[in-house]
């Protein structure tokens, strides 16, 4: 099953997250078919918390990829 889904990267107690298209098999930081955006929840600046393809977001939804929780609340305001 094909799932949207948060990578973790960053540095310690510094998150940031990679939005990506992947199989659900894989594990969190694994193998991913696309990464359509990035998430921050520390915003520095002048820097976006939060940038995604919505385009790409729509056509993996139209082609049956169901998000998880946390990128459903993240892209239910675009």
């Amino acid at each position: 099953m094909v799932r949207i889904r948060l990578a973790r990267g960053g540095h310690k107690k510094t998150p940031f997250y990679h939005i990506v298209i992947t199989d659900s098999r894989n594990a969190r930081d694994g193998r991913f078919i696309e990464r359509v955006g990035f998430f921050s929840p520390i915003t520095f600046g002048d820097r976006a918390g939060l940038h995604v393809n919505t385009e790409r977001i729509k056509y993996w939804l139209h082609r049956g990829a169901s998000p998880s929780n946390r990128v459903l609340k993240l892209i239910k305001n675009l």
